[in-house]
């Protein structure tokens, strides 16, 4: 299954979900709940799933990934009046600490989801981790010899963010 009908098939959950919960529950709640509607879905899916952080080819740590589906998109979830720049960044860092640079598509874990339950509306930001190029740069303007997981003030002092798609 390809990125793209995985990613229209978790936001249709996504959505599902905001309309019968509406806003102002807990993070853990809706998570639940859209763990519910994924499996329904016939997406498999993890919860709270821990993912080696790495640098140069080492583990250095942790992160734990809210959800993630068919082992191909971290699903990042938050409850809160309004997304920030902060919350992005925390999933593009996700992103590249699934294995920065990919040589494949199998590689890491390419595909990032921000999902707020909104008050209003449930929010979906779609982050891409592209491949590198023929010059070996990637979608993140990371230079290569930055941290690629870097401190949230030094990261959003870089921009060092993902392209949406």
């Amino acid at each position: 299954m390809e990125h793209e009908e995985i990613t229209r098939r978790i936001i249709s959950c996504v959505y599902k979900v905001h309309n019968t919960m509406g806003f102002g529950f807990l993070e853990s709640v809706y998570e639940k709940s859209l763990l519910i509607e994924l499996r329904k879905a016939g997406l498999k899916v993890e919860s709270q799933k821990s993912i080696p952080v790495r640098y140069e080819g080492q583990s250095v740590g942790d992160f734990t990934a809210d959800l993630v589906v068919e082992d191909k998109v971290i699903v990042e979830l938050k409850s809160v009046e309004k997304l920030s720049k902060a919350h992005e960044i925390q999933l593009v860092n996700y992103l590249v600490a699934t294995g920065l640079p990919a040589t494949t598509a199998q590689a890491g874990l390419p595909v990032g989801l921000l999902i707020n339950f909104g008050e209003t509306k449930a929010e979906v930001k779609r982050k891409v981790r592209q491949l590198p190029n023929r010059k070996g740069s990637t979608g993140y303007r990371c230079q290569s010899s930055c941290n690629p997981v870097l401190p949230l003030s030094l990261a959003m002092s870089r921009r060092s963010e993902v392209k949406p798609r």
